[in-house]
């Protein structure tokens, strides 16, 4: 996939191409299917596939305070994307005054001249441009005078559930991470670096790896059982997300115990799936009783681990390896 940015998307890139935009975040299987219909597109048509976003997330400029927490980071954005088959991603850089340009102008001098447009898919109630008026209405009447054609695709989802973003980081934040797995098509990951920490687990007989990570969206607070890749392995876990109140700690924490693993790991590349949610998190009467439940919590997680579903097991290398 060729990715193209910064001024190089205000020059000619492509002669012509097929279109998708919009900020997928993490990828979602409601994406998926756009990606999907849109390779099918570029199939049939000749033309090439071509996947156009904004980076920063478009909030994080125009409504800091509002931005959502990001399901992936820009780098695992593009890898998730990138396995779709897509042929080039076009990331546009987003500025207080890229918000100003009308949609005409975006559309005539961005997808039309710049990348050839030639049909455009986009997902349901999706716009863009200065007051959102680069709608499906907006961009009907622009592909007369342009010459390109336009796809608005249905809502995607099931049983009742439409895929959405913002359903994901919902059931994240909730520590729901079935729902959250079966939007994404996959368990939720976070991808870091191993670092020191305090060693409050390797004083009570369960050593484990301290997770530095870009990844805005953290699951809340509590215990999980969680599937690992570290140095090409693929290890079973138990994760800890919190303040280690049993010993009065106030700094917010990622832990993972891997279990049957040996070696020694720091500032090496981890990635994090998460599979169930075991626990809150507690604050136990001494080092003892947090032993005994850690002790439970290994025990609950093999279990757990023998039943997973595999489908939703991805590991990628550059989804992986995303932690600068």
């Amino acid at each position: 996939m060729h990715i193209v940015t910064d001024t190089n998307i205000y020059e000619k890139v492509l002669d012509a191409s097929i279109i998708t935009i919009g900020n997928f975040d993490g990828v979602h299987r409601g994406h998926s299917e756009i990606f999907k219909h849109l390779k099918q597109q570029s199939v049939e048509r000749a033309l090439p596939s071509v996947v156009v976003t904004f980076e920063p997330h478009p909030l994080k400029i125009l409504s800091p305070q509002s931005a959502p927490m990001l399901i992936t980071t820009f780098e695992q954005k593009s890898a998730l994307i990138e396995q779709s088959g897509i042929d080039y991603l076009i990331v546009i850089p987003f500025s207080k005054e890229l918000s100003q340009v009308p949609a005409n102008d975006f559309v005539c001098n961005i997808l039309c001249r710049s990348l050839g447009m030639r049909h455009i898919i986009i997902g349901h109630d999706y716009a863009f441009g200065k007051g959102r008026e680069g709608n499906f209405n907006t961009l009907e009447q622009l592909g007369v005078l342009h010459g390109f054609t336009l796809e608005d695709l249905p809502p995607i989802g099931d049983s009742g559930v439409v895929f959405s973003s913002s359903l994901v980081r919902t059931s994240v934040t909730d520590g729901n991470m079935a729902t959250a797995a079966h939007i994404l098509g996959r368990y939720y990951q976070i991808s870091g670096t191993v670092v020191h920490g305090r060693e409050i687990g390797q004083s009570l007989g369960f050593p484990t790896a301290n997770i530095a990570t870009n990844n805005e969206l953290i699951p809340s607070d509590g215990v999980y059982a969680v599937m690992v890749n570290v140095d090409g392995q693929s290890v079973k876990g138990a994760c800890n997300i919190g303040c280690n109140p049993t010993f009065g700690g106030s700094t917010r924490s990622i832990e993972v115990f891997l279990l049957d693993f040996s070696g020694r790991i720091y500032d090496h590349a981890i990635s994090v799936q998460f599979v169930q949610r075991l626990r809150s998190v507690q604050k136990f009467s001494d080092g003892a009783a947090l032993r005994a439940a850690i002790g439970h919590d290994v025990a609950n997680t093999r279990l757990i681990l023998e039943h997973l579903n595999t489908n939703y097991l991805k590991f990628n290398r550059r989804l992986d390896c995303c932690v600068h």
